[in-house]
């Protein structure tokens, strides 16, 4: 059994069979798609951190192993220090710890030489910043998709990112072991190793595994090339004047604008909408988003109450962005609420997390 990160609530614990262990394709280099054998190449002193009951850590952990790499017990203060004091060519990487990696190499580089694979999970990554990471770290981006529920589902190579831009707004091709079903929408799969239910919760079972199939909950379609693109959270809604607005979308649009970095978005409670929009943006180095400019990538029901401007977006202990801190009022700045009719932009928000 292992456990979800709890990103998106409680954390669950995902059973699985060992007929469905044993299935799993990380510890048969026979079955390694095009992605992993070339991703296994580089996987000579994976980085480790935190324990290996998480499914990513264990996923990669497994594929060290099979190609013959070393696991390397990291401590913090995690990257870029761990990669220098171990000389290490691999590791895994949260979306919001990569853009502060990235900050952190282009104001003070650090010695990455000995890196080869970075591993990105656990959120998406909008395509800029992920063009901004491969310029500044090198080609060493692996761009990886998957669930607790399921294992790997797809993943993108710095190859195919280099050799065809458009390849940046997907996660790659799902390999021939997984299969997809798109309905209404949101993505459903099968994998060799998936789960088959939440330990002792029937209602969360019967809601997500269905027939053989996972439901991703996530929004997704296929790209000329047969390339996933990710395109929201099924669950990740809010509803104002009980129209829907879809979170992800939000973000995307505001994450356009070049004076922002990364965005992020929640719903909070409104006496006069049911649910009000509220987004919060981290700037580009020394950029100072406008908060016109900005509502007016996002017209109708999605556009923000307010927009506040923070220094770094709160992480989980799982490394995620925390939604449900940027949720609660008290976190964040005043004044609180502010006017209807004049979204405001806030700055220096929420400070640095632990």
């Amino acid at each position: 059994m292992i456990y979800t990160s709890g990103s998106s609530g409680r954390p669950k614990g995902c059973v699985q069979t060992y007929a469905a262990m044993s299935a799993a394709w990380a510890a048969h280099p026979d079955r390694w798609p095009p992605a992993v054998r070339d991703l296994a190449g580089r996987l000579g002193r994976y980085l480790v951190f935190g324990s290996l009951t998480s499914q990513v850590m264990l996923e990669y952990g497994v594929l060290s192993l099979a190609a013959g790499g070393t696991l390397v017990t990291a401590t913090p203060p995690g990257y870029p220090a761990a990669v220098t004091r171990h000389r290490a060519t691999a590791g895994v990487i949260t979306v919001g710890r990569l853009h502060q990696l990235v900050r952190d190499q282009q104001a003070n580089p650090a010695d990455l030489s000995s890196l080869r694979a970075l591993m990105v999970s656990g959120s998406p990554l909008d395509p800029g910043r992920l063009r901004t990471a491969l310029d500044v770290l090198g080609p060493v981006i692996f761009h990886g998709y998957g669930q607790t529920e399921t294992g790997m589902i797809a993943m993108l190579t710095p190859a195919e990112m280099l050799a065809d831009p458009p390849a940046l707004t997907t996660v790659g091709r799902p390999p021939a072991a997984v299969g997809t079903s798109l309905r209404d929408g949101e993505l459903y799969v099968r994998t060799p190793a998936q789960a088959h239910a939440y330990w002792n919760d029937p209602a969360e079972t019967s809601g997500v595994f269905t027939g053989g199939w996972v439901r991703t909950r996530d929004l997704a379609e296929f790209d000329p090339q047969g390339r996933l693109r990710l395109v929201g959270r099924a669950r990740d809604v809010i509803f104002v004047h009980a129209e829907l607005v879809y979170a992800g979308a939000v973000e995307r649009a505001l994450a356009t604008h070049p004076d922002v970095a990364e965005a992020y978005v929640v719903g909070r409670p409104d006496d006069e909408t049911g649910e009000a929009v509220h987004a919060f943006v981290v700037p580009t180095a020394g950029s100072h988003p406008g908060v016109e400019a900005l509502r007016a990538l996002v017209p109708g029901a999605g556009t923000p109450t307010t927009i506040t401007v923070i220094d770094q977006v709160p992480l989980t202990s799982a490394g995620k962005p925390d939604k449900s801190a940027l949720r609660t009022p008290a976190a964040n700045p005043p004044p609180y609420p502010v006017p209807r009719t004049a979204p405001q932009v806030e700055a220096d928000g929420i400070g640095r997390p632990e």
